[in-house]
């Protein structure tokens, strides 16, 4: 069965009706550019069968008003809209060629989606962790490397993204109707015990990087781990220098232990990118309300995930939409307050699932759901891709009569206002 018919089978059985195929036009500048076409395929590199438009698919139609619309068309044109986790990769349409289509560099980056999703800044961390280069298991110092230098050389032939280094970059994409580009990494682990990494990779323009992956590496736990030892004495060292260099700090892949110390560790606020509540759903990937609380008093925001098999609610187990992961979103504000939640999907463009699948060994990333029982969907209805997700969830927000200045914030103003004070 293809990943279209998947998709539509799926969303009939899910919703009670077909796709929505209504065409979405870019919202960005788009200049036509395709990933790697100043290279010859099959010369310069292997090129694999991606998915085509359906990689697009709107699998929910959340109808608006026309009061809400203008709501709606207010809120992309005036206020900043950040996601703290989203990708521009694009996975082949054949599952069995995930594995060695992420062992090459030139894995393909989708800026017509991208522009498609009104998105003004993303946190992207160009699927590091899947990159397979010269490494069997991937979160390598080579692979990374390789990883962002054939990505931003890519990046550098068109003017639909650009990389953002500073606080004053963020806000020129929403004047420029562009998307900015925060480099990230997943875990920082490629360290290994060289603390002065993290200044080459500031300076390889990196400026937010989680402290651990679900493993644990050399700076402390991941929250896979049997046994939470915590922050290690070297990820203090670590926590000390990206706090002096002006890098943003994620915690949303470590232990609990590992997360209240590397937040009580540092001085500047910690983010949670793209994880979820644990009283909503009770698993490792989601986050305990201490851990969420100490967060928001350190001045931090949580943005909520919407990646397959994540941000689940117990209310409805057996299946994933937009409700279920906005029902975080609101466990959330009820908890810490609205100035402290904010939006990572975690979305990126075909098979999700397929992918997850793929890397599920080498990523702990089943471990990482935990041992609650639901019946595992192909994608988030709703929630499918970067054109859909961030706009889904805003209407999502319309529509439940949040203030504009309210949903301002949760759309990109808490994490922006964070960003002010570290991004130097």
């Amino acid at each position: 069965m293809t990943f279209k018919q998947t998709v539509q089978q799926t969303v009939k059985r899910t919703t009670g009706k077909q796709p929505v195929n209504q065409p979405v036009q870019p919202l960005k500048h788009y200049d036509g550019y395709r990933s790697f076409q100043h290279l010859t395929p099959g010369k310069h590199y292997k090129p694999y069968q991606l998915p085509g438009t359906e990689r697009y698919q709107s699998t929910y139609d959340l109808k608006l008003t026309e009061a809400e619309e203008r709501i709606f068309d207010t809120l992309l044109k005036y206020y900043p809209i950040v996601s703290l986790r989203d990708h521009g990769f694009i996975v082949p349409k054949n599952p069995d060629d995930i594995i060695p289509y992420c062992r090459q560099l030139h894995t393909a980056y989708d800026y017509e989606g991208l522009a498609r999703s009104g998105i003004d800044v993303i946190f992207e961390n160009f699927m590091d962790g899947i990159s397979l280069i010269t490494s069997q298991n991937g979160l390598k110092w080579n692979d990374v490397i390789l990883t962002l230098g054939i990505r931003y050389c890519d990046i550098a032939k068109q003017d639909t993204v650009y990389i953002a280094h500073t606080y004053q970059d963020l806000l020129k994409a929403k004047q420029s109707n562009r998307m900015a580009i925060l480099p990230s990494l997943e875990a920082a682990s490629i360290l290994e015990n060289e603390v002065d990494r993290v200044d080459v990779l500031y300076g390889l323009g990196i400026r937010c990087m989680g402290i651990t992956y679900n493993d644990a590496n050399t700076l402390g736990s991941g929250l896979t781990e049997p046994h939470d030892g915590g922050l290690t004495k070297f990820g203090r060292k670590v926590v000390e220098r990206m706090n002096q260099l002006g890098m943003v700090i994620d915690i949303s892949h470590c232990g609990d232990r590992t997360s209240l110390d590397v937040i009580e560790a540092s001085e500047a606020p910690v983010m949670i990118t793209h994880a979820g509540a644990r009283g909503v759903w009770n698993s490792p990937r989601m986050k305990p309300d201490v851990v969420l609380q100490k967060c928001a008093e350190k001045g931090g925001v949580i943005g909520v995930c919407a990646a397959p098999n994540t941000t689940l609610s117990a209310k409805n187990p057996n299946d994933h939409n937009l409700e279920s992961v906005m029902e975080h979103v609101e466990y959330l504000i009820d908890l810490v307050g609205i100035d402290h939640v904010g939006l990572g999907p975690d979305t990126f463009f075909g098979d999700h699932v397929a992918l997850q699948n793929e890397f599920d060994a080498m990523l702990s990333l089943h471990d990482s759901h935990g041992n609650q029982e639901y019946e595992s969907f192909p994608y988030v209805t709703g929630l499918e891709n970067p054109t859909e997700a961030m706009s889904n969830m805003i209407k999502w927000l319309i529509k439940k009569n949040y203030k504009v200045l309210d949903i301002e914030k949760i759309i990109g103003g808490n994490a922006l206002r964070i960003l002010e004070g570290i991004l130097v």
